[in-house]
């Protein structure tokens, strides 16, 4: 039962749209409705700026971090209601239920999760998808190199198998909802970091 309880309490922690209520907060708009039209700490630097972009990418990692620790305690350490409970978090963030199921990639929400689960795989990960932005100035691709790479190093490194699924699952989440900025991509039209819409 408690295991049941820690994956609604991490769907409902993900669910928490920060970049939605910035918008709302600091401009009185819903940022769904502006810039690329994801409510997600990229298009939040589009239509807010720096600060708030810094702000919602922390606070959206954080619950993700907080989702696999509730897993952990309310799970007595298995590690499969912790994955479960990330991936709870992260479909929270894609799909949120305080707002109409309209929410962002869960990028951030899935640095989160598995920094908290797998470290040296992010860490390894994250400088790929780093130097992929620094070097194209297009978040997307950082961000679909960073999910498919992944369970490469997860698998290699020999973290746990169910972490490695998970690993899968978010590779596909985030190149489903990053389909359009793939078309993009190919056909030179993806938006640069830094650019306005």
């Amino acid at each position: 039962m408690l295991s049941v309880i820690s994956i609604i309490i991490a769907y409902l922690l993900g669910s928490i749209s920060f970049s939605f209520l910035a918008g709302k907060i600091l401009k009185g708009i819903d940022i769904r409705n502006h810039g690329s039209g994801n409510a997600g700490a990229t298009n939040t630097l589009r239509v807010l700026g720096v600060g708030p972009a810094i702000t919602v990418l922390i606070l959206d990692a954080l619950k993700g971090v907080a989702a696999v620790l509730v897993g952990r305690w309310l799970g007595q350490g298995d590690v499969l209601i912790e994955v479960l409970c990330g991936l709870a978090a992260i479909s929270g963030h894609n799909w949120p239920i305080y707002f109409g199921f309209r929410g962002g990639k869960g990028i951030a929400t899935t640095i989160g999760v598995m920094i908290t689960l797998a470290p040296l795989a992010v860490v390894y990960a994250g400088i790929v998808c780093i130097l992929a932005i620094a070097l194209t100035r297009y978040v997307s691709l950082g961000s679909l190199l960073f999910t498919a790479l992944l369970p490469l190093f997860i698998w290699f490194m020999r973290e746990p198998i169910e972490i490695f699924w998970l690993s899968l699952f978010v590779f596909v989440f985030a190149w489903v909802r990053h389909r359009t900025n793939i078309v993009k991509l190919i056909k030179g039209q993806e938006n640069k970091l830094g650019s306005k819409k």
